[in-house]
């Protein structure tokens, strides 16, 4: 198939498709082919923008500085290393994204009403912590400064993108000597992130077995059946299904051996 194929097909690319092109692309550097790439590996650059969402910049900021770094991962990208792109590239955008933090996070702007509410609130909860010798309440700031416990509470929480802190601060974590960074504590887990890696070694093992192979591999792991029914389902003994699975599982092993060799 040659690239003038691949535009208009009105569906995804298979992983086989998505390799080719990324050989055209290596060959003739087409812009073309390169948007085509960018658009099939988007949902990388959305997945990874969700763990970094809600801490301060707007989601369609660190999208567009994911997207971005999905494009220097394409440029960079060496289909002949035997990575799979999406293993290459996330650690590309996540670096772009922290970047992005270290950079413009000292830059959030607030709107002038909570900024000066702000000052306020802080201003009253040391007269009031002095007054009654005690830390106040969003009800006893809100009563003194004549607004509402929501108002305050908002403020306080707006307020805190005014002094955002690196993401290579570390912080002492308590039970032994380690230190962790604020990098590794901020974001959201994103239901399908942990499993891209996962997927695209199983696409890669899998590619390697037969039907009967992949059917006995899927049925023993994924569909939970015994080795008797799946012997019945294909019309062998129990222990051709033993010896089989055994030898499948071998050549995963082998797989793993490889990727962690890389």
């Amino acid at each position: 198939m040659n690239k003038e194929q691949y535009y208009n097909l009105g569906r995804k690319l298979t992983k086989e498709e998505r390799k080719e092109l990324f050989k055209i692309y290596e060959e003739t550097k087409d812009v073309e082919i390169r948007e085509v790439l960018i658009e099939e590996h988007l949902y990388i650059a959305e997945i990874l923008s969700k763990k970094y969402a809600g801490r301060g910049i707007d989601f369609d900021d660190i999208y567009q500085v994911a997207s971005m770094g999905l494009i220097y991962a394409i440029d960079r990208y060496d289909l002949s290393k035997g990575y799979e792109f999406s293993s290459f590239a996330t650690p590309t955008i996540i670096g772009e994204i922290k970047k992005y933090f270290r950079d413009k996070g000292w830059t959030i702007r607030v709107p002038r009403r909570i900024q000066e509410l702000s000052k306020k609130i802080n201003d009253a909860k040391v007269y009031l912590a002095q007054r009654d010798q005690k830390t106040p309440t969003a009800e006893d700031i809100a009563e003194y400064l004549g607004t509402t416990p929501e108002e305050i509470l908002e403020t306080i929480e707006a307020s805190k993108v005014y002094s955002p802190q690196s993401l290579d601060v570390s912080y002492d974590s308590g039970g032994d000597d380690k230190e962790i960074n604020l990098s590794d504590l901020i974001g959201e887990n994103e239901e399908y992130f942990e499993k891209i890696e996962v997927n695209d070694f199983l696409e890669k093992a899998m590619s390697g077995l037969n039907e009967v192979e992949k059917t006995i591999l899927m049925d023993r792991y994924f569909n939970k059946k015994t080795q008797i029914a799946i012997a019945e389902k294909l019309d062998i003994s129990q222990m051709t299904v033993s010896r089989i699975e055994k030898k499948v599982l071998k050549k995963l092993r082998k797989e793993i051996e490889k990727t962690m060799e890389v």
